[in-house]
Formats: C-alpha cells, structure tokens, sequence
C-alpha cells in the first residue's frame, strides 16, 4: 500500500519535478537582453552575492593546500591572474577596463591593491547600481552598463583589458575579442579567464555529454562553449594582438569551487533563510547543474581557460 513511499519513488519523483522545474524556467540564451536579465534577477534577489559574495566566479586553491575559506579563494583568484598574466608589472594610475564586471568584486581589487584606474562594465543596470553601491568613493572605480560586443570607448583607450568568466555569455567569440583588443594600446596586457568545452570537433561528445552541455547552457544563458584553442586561434590572429597567445587550463586550481559553492549554503545558512522561503527554492534550483558544471570540469568535457597576450 505504501510502496510508493519508497526512497527510489521519492528520488524518482523529486528529480521528474526537478525536470519539468527545469523546462518551465529554463534560462536560454536568446540575445544579450536575456544575460542582462538573468543577472539583473540574480542581482535583485540577493541570494548569489550572499552565498558567493562580491564575486561572482570560481575562486583559486593551491594544489594541495585544504581548508581555504570559499571567498578567500575568490579574491586569491584574482591575485594569481594579475600575476599569472603580467598586469602587476603596471605602474599605479594605469587605465584598465574590466568586461563583465559583475558587481565590481575585482575591480575593486585592482583598484585598491594595485593602484589601477578601472573601468568596470557589465550589461546588466542591476549589477552597475549594486557595484556602485559597494564601492568606496576614494577607489578610482567606475562602473556603466554597456555591451561588450559594442564598447563605447575608443581605440587604445586602456593599459590593460581584464575579463572574467564573462566570454561564455559571447554569441560571437570573435567580436568579443576584437572590441576587446581595439580598446587595448599597443603593447597592453590583455587578462582573460572563461568557461571553454574540450575540442568538441577532434573528440565529439557521447550522447550523455550532449545533453550535459545542453543543461549548462540553457540553465545559465550560455548561447555556445568553444575549445581553449579555438579561442587562442582568434586572438592570435586579430589584427590587435601581437600574436603571441599564452593559455592554460586551470581546472585543477578552481574545480573545488563548485562543491564550496554548495558547502557554502551550509555554512550560512541564514545568508538564505534571511531571504525568505522562496530563496530556499531558488538555491535548491541550482544545486543539479552545480554539480553538473562540477562534473564536466572534473571529466575534462569543460576547461577552465586563462589566456594572456598583448596589444
């Protein structure tokens, strides 16, 4: 009579609700306006700067090191890609633009620890007007709501052009690099991590990792993921760049990430019920395709991309 209390029913029925949560309120790429919606929603809402803080991308955890606190590998992260990428050899007062600021957590770090004079921009006017609302008035900081397929600002305006996990919400890769180098000077540092699929064209993806990607991209407005190469062949080739590309694959300094990321609702979990019920709801919405980003990464099918060149 009770049998379908059973714990395989209960599983089974909470990932068909799951499912059928997931069509209705699937988050598709369909033009930039919907990025700026979906941050505009997440920024509103409140939960993701609770549970992540004031950045909104993967932290940097040294090989071996344990117990390294959620947002402290965050801010690490930034650290280690102004070093990994040069941008500390630039004198205090340098010009540099961030595309895809968020709500300014690194900016406010080049700003503030490095002197820099960092334009932030995002195409979501939730996120600008939370940046703002963050940042102290002596941090040479500013923040506008622009596209980063059409920046308003003119050739060789800035010393160094910073981007962060920003490149996979790009429907055009390669527009995405050009406005990006036409704005750097000659001989500039360009500073750029982001979400990249393995060479899906020399080793195509199973049946089960095609709908994995298809999850990832629908559930978080990713129109397309492209190889590390692919995207090192588009900025070796620009007619702003030297040429000269260098990238690597930090999956093995982020990945652990995305199981903190969870942890972290533990952790503060009156960071969520401070919100209300139906903040419980939308952080228990993101946990399958956390640990589907989580699985993907770990698996190789995704990479976590930096790349560094100059102008």
């Amino acid at each position: 009579m009770f049998e379908f209390l059973s714990p395989f029913f209960l599983i089974f029925l909470f990932f068909l609700v799951l499912s059928i949560i997931w069509r209705i309120n699937a988050r598709k790429y369909i033009s930039s306006s919907t990025v700026a919606s979906a941050y505009d929603a997440w920024t509103q809402d409140k939960l993701l700067e609770r549970l992540w803080g004031e950045h909104i991308h993967l932290g940097f955890y040294a090989l071996g090191k344990k117990n390294v606190d959620f947002r402290e590998a965050k801010v690490q992260f930034v650290h280690e890609l102004v070093k990994w990428s040069g941008l500390d050899n630039l004198p205090k007062g340098s010009r540099i633009l961030d595309v895809g600021c968020g709500i300014g957590g690194s900016s406010r770090i080049l700003a503030k620890y490095y002197g820099f004079n960092v334009t932030g921009i995002t195409i979501s006017p939730a996120q600008v007007k939370r940046a703002r609302e963050l940042t102290h008035h002596e941090l040479n900081c500013n923040f506008q709501v622009m596209d980063a397929l059409d920046l308003k600002f003119e050739d060789g305006s800035f010393d160094a052009v910073w981007s962060v996990e920003a490149g996979a919400h790009m429907n055009d890769k390669t527009r995405f690099a050009d406005e990006m180098l036409r704005t750097l000077r000659p001989g500039g540092y360009l500073a750029l991590a982001d979400w990249n699929s393995r060479d899906l064209k020399a080793h195509p993806p199973s049946f089960l990792e095609k709908l994995v990607i298809k999850q990832l991209l629908e559930q978080w407005v990713h129109p397309n993921f492209i190889s590390i190469n692919e995207f090192c062949n588009i900025l070796r080739t620009n007619k702003n760049s030297s040429g000269r590309v260098i990238s690597e694959n930090w999956n093995s300094y982020t990945n652990p990430s995305w199981y903190d990321s969870i942890i972290e609702g533990i952790r503060r979990p009156f960071s969520i019920l401070s919100l209300g019920p139906f903040a419980i709801v939308k952080s228990i919405r993101e946990i399958p395709t956390i640990i589907l980003m989580n699985w993907a990464f770990r698996k190789g099918l995704m990479e976590f991309g930096v790349y560094k060149c100059r102008g």
